[in-house]
């Protein structure tokens, strides 16, 4: 007999991890082994249980994105993330897979397709949803990559970051607030796929972005 595929399930929604569980439970394919609502108890479960697929929303109150993403695969190498999400962002979408998530999923799939999307990644593969395909192939078409595309503001904070400077002082250099500044950091670390600011002045200086 064929071991089911063991699936970890993550969202701050319980009625979303109740929806999904309706849609996998039935087929004996699947079996359910954990659920977490937010990035921190998701990550402690992981380690422990180490499921075969682990369907993530990235919209979580304490931890999402890229980062997530790359902290499961820290976590769990063996695991496939398939990340779930309402919406389907260019840069997002390149920044979880580069970070090590094996699919990316609009919310509103069908049933059959979410299945279907679970066995693929559990078996090493891609599984793209096709919108999210189809922004992927626009960088191609582009001949960039996610990280090329940091905004005008976006590289002026990271070439203040490069050079050491605080939230509030490149802040104060850009004329702009401090919780601006946390905004494009955050949104820089996404795009780059990293977890700190150190990091990302490493990557993007070895992809020459400095």
């Amino acid at each position: 007999m064929v071991r089911p595929i063991r699936v970890m399930l993550v969202d701050d929604h319980a009625i979303v991890r109740q929806g999904l569980r309706s849609i996998l439970e039935p087929d004996p394919r699947f079996q359910v082994v954990a659920e977490a609502g937010n990035g921190v108890t998701a990550l402690e479960q992981i380690k422990v249980v180490q499921p075969d697929v682990v369907l993530l929303d990235l919209q979580l109150p304490d931890l999402g994105g890229a980062e997530l993403c790359r902290m499961i695969r820290d976590a769990s190498p063996q695991t496939a993330v398939l990340v779930l999400s309402a919406y389907a962002d260019r840069d997002l979408v390149a920044a979880c897979l580069r970070a090590g998530a094996r699919g990316y999923l609009l919310k509103d799939a069908e049933n059959l397709a979410l299945r279907d999307q679970v066995v693929i990644v559990s078996r090493g593969h891609t599984a793209l949803d096709p919108l999210a395909a189809d922004l992927l192939a626009d960088l191609v078409v582009q001949g960039g990559s996610a990280a090329e595309l940091l905004s005008t503001r976006e590289m002026d904070v990271l070439r203040l970051m490069a050079l050491g400077l605080t939230n509030r002082e490149i802040a104060g250099k850009l004329f702009i607030s401090e919780n601006t500044t946390k905004g494009h950091v955050k949104v820089i670390l996404s795009k780059l796929g990293v977890r700190g600011r150190l990091e990302a002045v490493m990557v993007a200086r070895q992809r020459h972005l400095l």
